[in-house]
């Protein structure tokens, strides 16, 4: 396996790209926008940049890696050549579905498909395809240069060795694969959605303030970041959509998002990358201030 398509541009598609050409593969981003397949690279270059301060690695490597790196705003160029496609486009259903599709009519008979969903089911998105068996999920965890784990989620119809060779893949890129089965949210967002939402559901009560509640966690739980931070990281709008696939999945109000969470996405406030959550964000400092809406 040496080439490597990422579909999409965004934060998880440039550290997935990242990650991939700093181990030897060749990889192409494939992006409608060509603006935002700038501004990854320039994410890439700067993210290598604070590698090299730290030591993990040298200019050589870095420049090796960029030479590696190429970009495509047209899917089909971008897949022909691929042994692997990484699909890391918004969390979207339909959006999902019709990528696959195309990838399914231009990348080679014998490349794997995965899908970096953070919730939706592989068996549905394979379903598009005519190679269900192909299909697999490889979620990484942001910021993807950093987080070790890849959560590797088979469909129905993946074979094993389909799942073995991405296991090998995960673990060839320094990363710690755990192997999960296809249901909403997986492991890593079934558990975790619920907590945040329950974060919030303490917050819209009054049980508990913003700082309160991150510092509980944090220091009783030893978690590293706050249930509330945590949401303002990953945007409360993913969070939002992830809580609604657990409910319409599993058919349990449990997973009812909070009005809180609602209001705030209906409102624009999704957390770092509107400017605002429940934290309020400055560019360029790392002071954490709570929004005004909850002092």
């Amino acid at each position: 396996m040496k080439n490597i398509s990422v579909i999409g541009a965004g934060t998880m598609g440039n550290g997935i790209a990242h990650v991939f050409v700093q181990h030897g593969f060749a990889v192409t981003i494939i992006d409608v926008q060509a603006a935002q397949l700038e501004k990854a690279i320039a994410t890439i270059s700067k993210n290598f940049d604070k590698q090299i301060s730290k030591g993990t690695v040298t200019e050589e490597q870095k420049a090796t890696a960029l030479n590696n790196l190429t970009t495509a705003t047209d899917l089909q160029a971008g897949v022909k050549n691929a042994d692997l496609v990484v699909e890391a486009a918004t969390e979207n259903i339909e959006l999902k579905l019709n990528i696959f599709k195309q990838i399914d009519a231009h990348a080679p008979a014998d490349c794997i498909l995965a899908t970096n969903t953070s919730s939706i089911s592989i068996t549905k998105i394979a379903s598009a395809t005519k190679r269900p068996q192909s299909v697999i999920g490889m979620h990484f965890m942001n910021p993807v240069p950093v987080m070790k784990l890849v959560e590797i989620i088979n469909g129905y119809a993946t074979t094993n060795t389909v799942t073995e060779t991405i296991v090998a893949l995960s673990k060839q890129l320094g990363k710690v694969p755990c192997v999960v089965n296809d249901f909403p949210g997986f492991i890593a967002n079934r558990i975790l959605m619920p907590m945040i939402n329950e974060a919030i559901l303490s917050l819209q009560e009054g049980v508990a303030g913003v700082q309160e509640i991150d510092t509980v966690m944090k220091l009783g739980m030893a978690h590293p970041m706050g249930p509330l931070q945590l949401a303002d990281f990953i945007g409360l709008d993913v969070c939002l959509n992830i809580l609604n696939v657990l409910k319409d999945g599993y058919g349990n109000p449990k997973y009812a998002p909070s009005t809180l969470l609602v209001n705030m996405v209906t409102a624009g406030k999704l957390g770092v990358k509107s400017g605002e959550g429940f934290y309020a964000y400055t560019p360029g400092s790392k002071e954490l201030v709570v929004s005004n809406n909850f002092k």
